[in-house]
């Protein structure tokens, strides 16, 4: 048993509460409440919180900072993707992954959903150093798929490992065909994992299924993708019957009216990448119609190919300054409780509660608790203090 005391305890789905201690044992909070005077490692002026979960990350690229510049279009960055990934070595992949997770750490994040663009490095990556969930990328843009291929391909990336969570990633309804989402569906609700995708990302996504045209739509077609299914529908309904109720949509910002009845009534989470927004210059995220609607809101940092770091604090400081009205409560639960609800760990992970996982994080503090959530989204630099399943260290 490790009793730990801060100055503030931010619990996230209660209130904050001064000179506060969480008891931790075997990974797991076994209490919490204020500091009763009992034998404790004293972190001292901090406010003591979750650690932050990144509802969607590309380890893989992390070796591609700065190597695309902003300002172009979707499909002219999907192209530079592509030509920056076929001068990688396995090794490259690797290292990049490795540098991906240090820099999660280093911003205080102690859970990620990554999505593997190549499954075959998984037998030679180490147990991660944060709660890691591994989406396998599938696509089929050139060449269809069987369903035997893809469960094949799927339990081939997960057999034998046990650290972290798994789950499937149709890539987006441009790269993945109707055919690929409903067997991924079907996979995912038979073994009970949780499927995310790509979806509605950008303005020539739309242009593509919706009129049949623009340059995302030229440059596949020159891959030689089938493009009979574009024309007359929006991205959002050409994807909907292949998603099961709880899939975790990212981006999601170019949407039409119907979109949204389509969205209703279904438990999906909608993942929002500020900083990656910013980076293609996208007009504004509808963020306070899906808020409207009652859609479970996430954040992610995307990849370091559209973003500057793989850090949280800088997401909610970028959506902040967009939604200027956004209370910092709501902010710190699209980071903490709310992807703790998209991968179906509600009350544990996420939140500091009786249960939950011991996976906290410290940030230098000397206020109340009524200034305590703003410090938090405002909070810049390194976090030095770090815990993940009862561990601590960077």
């Amino acid at each position: 048993m490790t009793t730990l005391r801060a100055r503030l305890l931010y619990p996230v789905t209660s209130p904050p509460l001064e000179d506060g201690m969480v008891r931790v044992e075997a990974g797991m909070i076994r209490s919490w409440g204020r500091w009763d005077g009992s034998k404790a490692e004293d972190l001292g002026d901090v406010v003591l919180m979750p650690g932050l979960i990144n509802a969607h990350c590309h380890l893989d690229y992390s070796v591609m900072r700065g190597a695309i510049l902003p300002n172009v279009s979707f499909s002219q960055w999907i192209r530079r993707l592509n030509d920056l990934k076929r001068t990688l070595s396995n090794d490259d992949y690797l290292a990049s992954i490795a540098a991906g997770f240090r820099a999660l750490l280093a911003n205080g994040t102690t859970s990620v959903f990554n999505i593997e663009s190549f499954p075959e490095l998984m037998v030679r990556l180490p147990p991660p150093p944060l709660r890691t969930w591994w989406f396998y990328e599938m696509m089929d843009v050139r060449n269809r798929v069987r369903t035997e291929d893809v469960a094949a391909g799927a339990f081939c990336f997960f057999e034998g490992r046990r650290e972290g969570g798994f789950g499937l990633s149709p890539h987006a309804p441009y790269t993945s065909s109707r055919e690929l989402y409903l067997m991924a569906r079907a996979c995912c609700e038979k073994y009970g994992m949780p499927l995310m995708t790509h979806l509605a990302e950008s303005d020539e996504e739309f242009e593509m299924f919706r009129h049949a045209r623009g340059p995302l739509h030229e440059f596949l077609k020159s891959l030689g993708r089938d493009m009979s299914d574009t024309g007359g529908l929006s991205p959002v309904a050409r994807a909907m019957d292949g998603l099961p109720d709880s899939a975790m949509l990212t981006h999601m910002n170019t949407l039409e009216e119907g979109d949204w009845k389509l969205l209703r009534g279904r438990n999906f989470s909608i993942i929002h990448c500020p900083c990656c927004h910013e980076y293609f210059g996208r007009g504004p995220f509808p963020l306070a119609r899906f808020l409207h609607e009652g859609h479970n809101i996430c954040l992610g940092t995307d990849s370091l190919a559209s973003n500057r770091a793989l850090n949280l604090f800088a997401e909610m400081r970028c959506l902040s300054q967009r939604h200027p009205g956004l209370a910092p409560e709501k902010l710190i639960g699209f980071v903490t409780k709310n992807p703790a609800r998209a991968i179906g760990l509600a009350g544990r992970l996420g939140e500091i509660s009786t249960g939950a996982a011991a996976d906290l994080i410290a940030l230098p503090y000397s206020g109340g608790p009524a200034d305590a959530a703003e410090a938090i989204t405002r909070h810049t630099g390194r976090v030095n203090w770090v815990m993940v399943g009862g561990a601590t260290g960077i």
